[in-house]
């Protein structure tokens, strides 16, 4: 099969493709033969070296397509399946590639393995930010980055559906459409707007309950200036670079502000976890609270122009390679 690799951490030019052997599922295993694979920012952080890999290495933790062959004790899955997957183990970036069962998830019939593979992982973190993390009632404002993204216009969607006061920011203003018609009441144009300025004018002075960032140390002084009292940052990526080191007393000042860096893994740890967070997700996409925007696919022989569009913020929505 073909599978991309890296010798090394570094730029999107070493990522290249190979011919690889078809792993053969082990005990607890299963073979999913990809239909799609899903490209998200912690692959580039991987590949960079912000979250490091042992290399040589694969990339790539997302994937959806039908079970080709199952390793001993699995009862979890039968061979013809359709299945995805957004935890990895790394090396979704290839035609096929082996994943233990418990960490999978059936697919339902009526939704489309492409959609499966664009939103395990942003679909999974959109649920436990908008439900997990911070509890959203009716009437909270919330500000959300990158809005235009592909975790942003899940989340603005879910947080719109609790009844929520969705503020998005965006870079240009045809992001902007795009947010708006995936949940956002209002739109923050981040290159010339004040951000903390906006926000605190659309909530009458007070600020937002919650604040998830994805973008991270360019983002950071914003996204505590746009709290109400004792509201929560949730750090949650570094598109734009690491977080620097916050005091506590920043917090206090701010007004007895909280701050979470959470991550998925740590909210599917279990697989019960992980089946109650994908029912949960494909369920909103199923009742049509959730249209999943996918804005672009590229070949998996085109990873590097894919990474290279993903890291340079010229994507929208989800962002798949077709092996």
């Amino acid at each position: 099969m073909r599978a991309i690799r890296l010798a090394r951490a570094g730029g999107p030019d070493v990522l290249a493709l190979h011919e690889v052997d078809t792993a053969v599922p082990g005990p607890g295993q299963i073979l999913i033969r990809h239909e799609a694979i899903g490209l998200n920012f912690i692959d580039i952080y991987q590949r960079t070296g912000l979250y490091p890999l042992a290399c040589p290495t694969g990339l790539g933790l997302e994937g959806a397509g039908i079970v080709e062959a199952i390793g001993e004790e699995v009862t979890r899955f039968q061979v013809g399946d359709r299945a995805a997957y957004g935890t990895g183990p790394i090396g979704a970036y290839a035609e096929a590639h082996v994943v233990d069962a418990n960490r999978a998830v059936r697919v339902p019939a009526d939704v489309s393995l492409r959609t499966a593979a664009a939103v395990m992982l942003k679909g999974m973190t959109s649920e436990f930010l908008a439900r997990r993390v911070f509890h959203v009632k009716q009437g909270d404002a919330v500000l959300i980055h990158a809005a235009a993204g592909g975790v942003g216009l899940i989340l603005c969607q879910w947080l719109r559906s609790l009844g929520a006061t969705v503020i998005g920011t965006v870079g240009d203003e045809s992001k902007a459409r795009i947010a708006r018609a995936h949940g956002c009441d209002h739109v923050i144009l981040y290159k010339t707007e004040d951000i903390a300025g906006r926000v605190k004018t659309l909530t009458d002075g007070l600020g937002c309950a919650v604040v998830y960032d994805s973008v991270g140390r360019d983002t950071l002084e914003a996204s505590l200036a746009s709290l109400r009292r004792r509201g929560l940052l949730v750090s949650f990526g570094n598109a734009s670079g690491p977080v620097p080191p916050i005091e506590p007393l920043r917090l206090s000042r701010g007004g007895s502000l909280f701050l979470t860096r959470p991550t998925l893994f740590d909210y599917v740890a279990t697989t019960e976890e992980l089946d109650q967070s994908a029912s949960a997700l494909f369920g909103m996409i199923r009742s049509g609270a959730i249209k999943v925007e996918i804005g672009q696919t590229f070949r998996l022989d085109q990873v590097r122009e894919a990474h290279e569009a993903l890291a340079g913020r010229q994507t929208t929505g989800s962002t798949l390679l077709i092996p």
